[in-house]
């Protein structure tokens, strides 16, 4: 069953004004796909390809300059106010720069604490009683709720995000670039991480990477993106067979970065 779709999404942002009139940046064009409930669908391409707008699109931190995003039935592309911040209980994120994506001056327990506080309708003592689940489940001792990002190592604080974004109990879930910053053996415990919860709490996932060998253990399908089109979907063996010169290049140049966790 579908859970999400696309549909002939397009981003342009302005560009500077030149000789020839304002012109705009072609982000995303006209790109449409599905994802189906409880798979791992990822979204790869070389930079500048659009995989990262189209999935901050997804997430509505970007406001797309056409087409429809469709979850769960409900165009969010039409949603404001209070109906957008329920559907955000529904899709989390978790981004590339773990120590940059959580608050400095919070400690890890109330980083946790905090969404289950202003989305959840929790009291602070029930919001914080069910720090110690979500800590046990990304695998972080009990300690970490009382220290700071910057006491923590950057795997420690990208599986505190990864608490942070479960603590409202999702369905979906944005991996932006989740694994990049981390060092190779890290990379390997953080996929093992992400590919027990999403077989454990049922998620439907969207990886956005540049990573072959990370879509390769994690993705169900993958959509390839160049230079703001969509040139191949399907699963990453059928992908990568797929004739365009952006598929020989960039599958030949990346493959091997990642050794299998």
């Amino acid at each position: 069953m579908s859970v999400l779709r696309v549909e002939r999404l397009t981003k342009h942002f302005p560009a500077r004004e030149g000789l020839l009139g304002r012109a705009s940046v072609h982000a995303v064009d006209d790109v449409s796909f599905e994802i189906r409930e409880g798979e791992t669908f990822g979204l790869v391409g070389e930079s500048g390809s659009g995989k990262t707008t189209l999935g901050r699109c997804i997430l509505r931190l970007v406001e797309p300059t056409s087409g429809r995003i469709w979850f769960e039935g409900q165009d969010i592309t039409a949603l404001r106010g209070g109906a957008l911040r329920k559907v955000r209980l529904r899709i989390q994120a978790v981004f590339q720069n773990p120590t940059g994506s959580l608050n400095p001056r919070m400690r890890a327990g109330a980083a946790i604490a905090e969404p289950l506080r202003v989305h959840g309708g929790l009291s602070r003592e029930e919001a914080e009683a069910q720090v110690p689940k979500l800590l046990a489940r990304v695998g972080l001792h009990q300690e970490v709720a009382g220290k700071f990002p910057h006491e923590l190592s950057g795997g420690q604080c990208q599986r505190l995000a990864i608490a942070r974004a479960l603590a409202v109990e999702p369905k979906f879930i944005v991996l932006d670039e989740p694994t990049s910053s981390l060092d190779v053996s890290v990379q390997a415990q953080i996929i093992n991480l992400l590919k027990d919860l999403q077989r454990d709490l049922g998620l439907t996932v969207v990886m956005v990477t540049h990573d072959l060998d990370t879509l390769g253990v994690l993705s169900n399908r993958v959509a390839a993106l160049a230079e703001s089109r969509l040139v191949a979907l399907g699963p990453l063996e059928v992908v990568q067979a797929v004739d365009h010169p952006f598929i020989r290049e960039y599958f030949a140049s990346e493959r091997g970065r990642l050794p299998s966790p």
